[in-house]
């Protein structure tokens, strides 16, 4: 039987709390963490060990069990000076992945000056993300990864109507790659030129950001 992977959530604003509920909703054990009481119980029930405590005292840190944990998430967003410790402790517990939440562009290079495994900027990436679905139109979705490409999950432009991918010729056309269509409940992953895409159907695709946009 495979193991859980154990996940760590230090920091129970609304990101963390999300995160933490997500992963344990998702099936894996997670152990969270603040200093804020209310926070501590609004996720107890939700996730497989809850403690209050101070994450910049080591000590507690450690008789936590946090430091065991495959990945840890530090979301502590309002004390930049409290989150930069706290990664530091963890890197020096041996945490092997370690996720850390930057509030500010200086933040994040620090952050990534201590060589953790990824840091993340929600509310700028948030930002893009809305900006990008305003100035495109017609996409759900966007998951970025790499530079000026995206994964989408788009409405079906009308010029895409009842016509097969082999006709539509979208990646020579357009730089796409359809990689499911989502047809009410039903998806069909890697969908052949021989398949048609229908008024309701909704894309996955991998696309380039700025030829999307022209279309």
């Amino acid at each position: 039987m495979k193991k859980k992977r154990l996940f760590g959530v230090v920091g129970l604003g609304r990101f963390g709390f999300n995160v933490a509920k997500t992963l344990a909703e998702g099936g894996a054990e997670v152990i969270a963490c603040d200093k804020d009481e209310e926070k501590v119980r609004g996720i107890s029930d939700m996730v497989s060990q809850a403690f209050i405590l101070d994450a910049t005292d080591e000590k507690a840190l450690k008789e936590s069990g946090i430091a065991n944990a495959d990945t840890v998430i530090v979301s502590i967003g309002e004390n930049v000076e409290a989150n930069i410790l706290v990664v530091v402790q963890l890197m020096e517990l041996g945490v092997k992945e370690i996720i850390a939440k930057a509030v500010s562009p200086l933040h994040g290079r620090i952050l990534e000056r201590l060589g953790i495994s990824r840091v993340i900027h929600p509310e700028r990436d948030m930002a893009i993300r809305l900006a990008h679905s305003l100035l495109i139109g017609g996409f759900i979705e966007e998951i970025p990864m790499a530079e000026n490409y995206s994964i989408f999950e788009m409405y079906t432009p009308e010029s895409f109507w009842n016509k097969s991918l082999k006709e539509l010729d979208l990646r020579r056309r357009h730089d796409m790659t359809v990689l499911a269509i989502k047809r009410g409940e039903r998806i069909m992953v890697n969908p052949s030129g021989n398949d048609y895409i229908l008024p309701k159907d909704i894309l996955v695709v991998l696309a380039n950001k700025e030829k999307l946009s022209n279309l």
